[in-house]
């Protein structure tokens, strides 16, 4: 009987370990990615005990974090006469060695030179911009263990790291300075001041812990790229380096707000009602399909590995609502006998083929013409120029929906242009011009001259006439004059001629185009 008991003491104190062990891995929080500095008194006024209750107590707090560059990083800054910092930001990113190293930390002793110990904070630890100082736009940190007495004038330097973004949060063993310790924390002073028995430090752990979680606490699964149908999941590479794999489910979220966890079927009917996807360790993304239009989801996120334990990530989103094409139709190229009509958006995974009516108003002959989902736009010939058209477009859908969106276009005008172009001298500064036009649909003439020497054009001058003129006399004008006439329609200046006429001395008359 003695060598059972023996035995099963042995087995005990083997086992205990790692029991120990494990208890801390399934412990861990993959919640959280910020600085925090511990300012931790070591002064003169706490005895050794005292101390060593702290160094616990600081063990116990910050055990479950995850630490690392893209998650927690922790500091030890100790006060004395000379401040000492311990070990910085990127010092450990293990809780062995930072476990470790809490074991060997001794007091400093000497005075509580906690203004020194806040200015090397300030200036050195949680600064981003030194080195080894902490991370650009991330949550700072500074957890200050005190004991109460003398904390000296640190409402000043306090107040400037909350300027700069830190939040500060204090634990006193002591009872004395209350008005102090409560200026220099960032509100709510009631979940940011403790004060506790050195032997009850214990009972504020969670609660502390729990406020600290809340100012670091990293939103690590994030959804982006929500259409109507899909959205891509997207969160931190946790398990890169470790053997392991992502587990992911979403569902809709229900009436009554249940979710996606649990055993995958819906406690009422027993009917699976979550889709499930795995991805790789070294995948940060996955893309969820096959979603309900103007939807809520609710999406999990299990990181699984056998060498480290995580936390579920969840989100909730919602898809867009159903878009049906067309939404939206241009007409480009637009001329007198054709013009290209475009839509969208081009929808191929849900469109079989795409219907397009057109129509002169008010009466016109309909035409037809099908293109395939793949297409977002056509070419529409042989219309009548300077006509309005009806165009309607169609979507048919696979569901069976079909949608339709009209517009209205006008082709353009037929703009001939000026048959002929003649100038003729009269004496020595005038001219008489003659043209051809007198084209229905025309709304006159545009006609500019301007003198010309040397090759260098002078002054330009214009001059509108009716549509029923043909000629027009030019007088006082230069040696070398440019003339240009060109037809005006309803819509648009028709394509001119131009000639130039020189005077001699004798009164000769000619002409010729350019």
């Amino acid at each position: 009987m003695k060598g059972h008991m023996l035995t099963w003491m042995l087995l005990c104190l083997v086992l205990r370990p790692s029991v120990a062990q494990n208890s801390v891995t399934a412990g861990v929080l993959n919640c959280c990615e910020g600085d925090v500095l511990f300012l931790l008194d070591s002064s003169g006024s706490v005895s050794s005990y005292e101390h060593s209750r702290m160094l616990a107590f600081l063990s116990e707090l910050i055990l479950p974090f995850s630490l690392g560059k893209d998650q927690v990083r922790v500091g030890l800054l100790q006060v004395g006469t000379q401040p000492r910092l311990e070990f910085g930001f990127d010092t450990f990113n293990t809780q062995s060695d930072l476990q470790g190293a809490l074991r060997s930390i001794k007091p400093l002793r000497g005075d509580t030179n906690t203004v020194e110990a806040l200015r090397m904070a300030k200036e050195w630890v949680l600064r981003p911009s030194t080195a080894h100082g902490a991370r650009a736009d991330l949550p700072r940190v500074l957890v200050w263990l005190t004991d109460g007495v003398k904390p000296g004038d640190v409402i000043r330097p306090m107040a400037e790291l909350r300027e700069e973004g830190v939040a500060v949060l204090v634990v006193s063993t002591g009872h004395s300075n209350y008005q102090v310790l409560r200026q220099v924390v960032s509100p709510p002073a009631e979940n940011h001041l403790y004060f506790v028995d050195i032997d009850d430090m214990s009972i504020i752990t969670e609660d502390l812990r729990d406020a600290i979680i809340e100012i670091i606490r990293a939103e690590r699964l994030h959804v982006r790229d929500v259409s109507t149908n899909s959205a891509t999941l997207q969160w931190r590479p946790v398990l890169s380096g470790l053997m392991g794999y992502y587990e992911i489910r979403f569902n809709p979220v229900t009436a009554g707000g249940g979710g996606g966890s649990g055993t995958g079927t819906s406690p009422s009917t027993g009917i699976n009602y979550y889709q499930r996807l795995t991805q790789s360790a070294d995948s940060s993304t996955a893309k969820l399909i096959d979603l309900k239009a103007d939807t809520t989801y609710r999406a999990t996120l299990t990181p699984t590995s056998n060498e480290q334990a995580f936390n579920t990530l969840s989100v909730t989103f919602t898809t867009k609502p159903e878009v049906l094409s067309p939404v939206v139709i241009t007409v480009s190229e637009l001329g007198q006998t054709s013009a290209r009509v475009s839509w969208g958006p081009l929808q191929p995974e849900t469109i079989t083929s795409y219907y397009i009516e057109y129509s002169a108003l008010p009466r016109g002959k309909l035409h037809a013409v099908t293109v395939g989902r793949m297409q977002n736009s056509t070419l529409l010939r042989d219309l009548q120029p300077d006509t309005t058209y009806l165009v309607t477009v169609s979507a048919r859908h696979a569901s069976g929906k079909e949608k339709a969106m009209s517009i209205r276009m006008c082709t353009q005008e037929v703009t001939p242009a000026l048959a002929d172009l003649q100038l003729t001298t009269v004496g020595s500064d005038s001219l008489q011009v003659d043209w051809k036009g007198n084209v229905a649909g025309l709304r006159g003439y545009w006609l500019t001259w301007e003198g010309q020497q040397n090759t260098v054009p002078g002054q330009r001058s214009s001059l509108y006439l009716p549509p029923d003129s043909l000629s027009t006399r030019l007088t006082h004008l230069p040696p070398l004059t440019r003339v240009c006439v060109s037809p005006i329609y309803r819509t648009a200046r028709g394509e001119g001629l131009c000639c130039t006429a020189q005077f001699h001395s004798e009164a000769s008359a000619y002409g010729y185009q350019s």
